[in-house]
């Protein structure tokens, strides 16, 4: 399950949050954020904590504040002390409004961060929000590479040794550009968008069995590399075999799934010879074809279907004209 620290949080997005650290036990940063979804505890400060999401980011806007400030110090101290019994992360207040002091110092007994924010509630949520999903989206590392072919991303996958980072470098060579070379890091950045980069230790190197490990930015220059693309189709590398069946007219779009997002996949199979750089460009144009409408397979099973149709039409006729 993925986590994050409430230190880590405040010094990565201090600024962009604009966060102001008002609490005084440092142990409060050493708690974790293992939710990313916020909650408004409005109720809470009523005293009902039924279904109270205790492991969410509490934020408390100037609605929150306003009804804490008509409370007792006796009603807001049993308040403060049910919210804080709940283990919460931490609390944020925005608008730049500072809490009472008891509420501050009901914080630091139970070792949790509170912190203030100038932007306001709606703006504080959806810049922290946006933070929190990139931070908790599903990601999984896979075995490929992973190259930007004329704007598509392709996800070349196959036994290792096959040949996937020469591939790669003959592409960088012909002017695309490479994203990830042996470990791709693929996040689900949308239900129906996944995401590829490469990893922080092996950046935009790569392995050439004969050679050894190159660096592409180095070498061929900042354009020939990308930090992040959209993974649109999985190039499945295969060794040639008489006994199997490949793909001829393309009619039928073979799907495969990555962390629940469904890729177009094509089966190429490698032989002595076989030009897959081309064939990688030819991938990326025709799926740019697809995704703009024009499918070349249907329309020319189409103009073929139409072509049979003529000729049996006139073959019927010529048979029964006798002059």
């Amino acid at each position: 399950m993925a986590e994050i620290s409430v230190e880590k949080l405040y010094t990565s997005r201090k600024q962009d949050l604009e966060l102001t650290l008002l609490s005084n036990n440092e142990k409060g940063l050493k708690k974790e954020v293992t939710n990313p979804e916020l909650h408004r505890p409005g109720l809470a400060l009523t005293g009902f904590f039924d279904r109270f999401p205790s492991r969410r980011i509490q934020v408390l806007g100037e609605t929150e504040m306003a009804f804490m400030s008509r409370l007792s110090e006796e009603e807001l101290g049993n308040v403060a002390s049910k919210i804080f019994e709940h283990n919460i992360p931490m609390v944020i207040i925005t608008k730049g409004i500072t809490p009472p002091a008891q509420f501050i110092e009901c914080a630091d007994k139970h070792q949790t961060g509170v912190f203030s924010s100038r932007l306001t509630t709606a703006e504080l949520t959806n810049r922290l929000s946006a933070y929190l999903d990139h931070v908790f989206a599903p990601s999984i590392n896979v075995h490929g590479t992973l190259v930007d072919v004329y704007g598509v991303g392709l996800l070349y996958t196959g036994k290792s040794g096959i040949g996937k980072s020469e591939i790669a470098l003959d592409l960088v060579e012909r002017g695309h550009r490479l994203v990830a070379d042996d470990v791709v890091r693929i996040t689900r950045a949308a239900p129906d968008v996944i995401i590829g980069s490469g990893s922080e230790l092996l950046g935009h190197h790569m392995e050439i069995r004969g050679v050894g490990i190159i660096d592409i930015e180095e070498l061929f220059g900042i354009r020939s590399i990308r930090m992040q693309k959209r993974i649109e189709v999985e190039v499945a590398l295969c060794y040639w075999s008489e006994s199997e069946d490949y793909e001829r007219l393309g009619m039928e779009e073979r799907q495969t799934t990555v962390l629940g997002v469904g890729i177009p996949i094509i089966r190429v199979p490698i032989s002595p010879g076989k030009n897959i750089t081309v064939i990688s460009e030819v991938i990326a144009m025709n799926h740019m074809l697809k995704v703009y409408g024009e499918n070349s397979a249907v329309e020319f099973t189409k103009k073929l279907s139409q072509k049979l149709s003529r000729q049996r039409s006139t073959d019927d006729y010529l048979e029964s004209d006798f002059e």
